[in-house]
């Protein structure tokens, strides 16, 4: 294997990342007669098939996944250098690629701004999807830092606290128990609940809250946007259970009231979490540092306890 280059690995990782050699030679800026060459030299060179050539796409093998992995290894050790020699001439510059679960959208924006102000030579992407996504992207190694409410357990990883927020019962402002006190969960339990899709933080917390009543039966939707849940609830369809963030500016204009309900708010913390296996570089570290430090003026108020 020694005569493998760099510019070969990277056209393994871009037909991966794209399935194609076509679209891998247009994010690469070569042809694709080029690509496939580079890609046949380095399958000589290690004697193997490393990917399987079907008619809707490339997919690796078993030895193209192997050699994908030391790929990556090599691109993350290269990418560490580049931030450790910066950091030896003092200089904060560089990348990062953060993906971010949905509701982290309600305080990205003010928190992308704090970030530029404070380091104006880092390019910071932000990643806004769904949970499962998000993790499958820390676990191909196609961000940095992963932004959760929770961290996840099959994959070894630090995850660093950098603030809270709280889960609540919202319903329409008209709703018979808007305005009653210690509402206990039984008396919510036969609502019509919107939740969000099974895997989420947030569904996983409503399904441990009424984990312990009996009969827990009433009439459940799922819904993955927290947008087109707060329309439906908004509109008397049911109940929500959700952030208390991202219903923040809708209680605050009479479109949604928070129940009080007893148990409630259920305080949450935010994680920004990485993979153990990789290396924190200066700009990894800049940022989480960053979220520690500075959280307090980007992050809404959780609801008291």
């Amino acid at each position: 294997m020694k005569n493998i280059s760099f510019r070969q690995l990277r056209s393994l990782l871009a037909i991966e990342s794209h399935g194609k050699i076509v679209e891998a030679a247009k994010v690469l800026r070569l042809s694709a007669p080029a690509v496939t060459l580079q890609l046949k030299q380095l399958e000589a060179e290690a004697g193997v098939q490393l990917f399987d050539r079907m008619a809707h796409g490339m997919y690796p093998t078993e030895a193209g996944r192997a050699v994908l992995s030391a790929a990556r290894d090599i691109e993350d050790r290269l990418q560490l250098l580049s931030d450790e020699l910066n950091a030896f001439k003092g200089i904060k510059r560089g990348r990062i690629t953060v993906g971010a679960v949905s509701t982290v959208r309600y305080f990205a924006i003010a928190m992308q701004n704090a970030f530029a102000n404070e380091f104006p030579d880092i390019d910071l992407e932000l990643v806004i999807d769904r949970r499962t996504e998000t993790i499958e992207r820390l676990k191909k190694r196609t961000i940095d830092i992963a932004l959760v409410g929770r961290p996840p357990r099959d994959i070894s990883v630090r995850a660093a606290i950098f603030g809270e927020h709280s889960l609540v019962v919202v319903a329409p402002p008209h709703h018979p128990l808007v305005g009653l006190q210690n509402i206990a969960k039984a008396d919510i339990v036969q609502e019509h609940f919107i939740v969000r899709g099974t895997g989420s933080s947030t569904r996983i917390s409503f399904e441990r809250f009424m984990a312990d009543i009996p009969d827990a039966a009433g009439p459940i939707t799922e819904m993955e946007l927290v947008e087109d849940i707060k329309r439906a609830v908004m509109v008397d369809t049911g109940l929500a259970f959700l952030a208390a963030h991202s219903v923040a500016e809708e209680v605050k204009s009479g479109k949604l009231a928070i129940l009080d309900v007893v148990g409630l708010p259920i305080r949450r913390q935010w994680f920004a979490v990485s993979r153990t296996d990789r290396a924190m570089t200066p700009v990894m570290t800049a940022f989480q540092e960053f979220l520690t430090r500075r959280s307090g003026q980007f992050l809404p108020e959780a609801l008291p306890a």
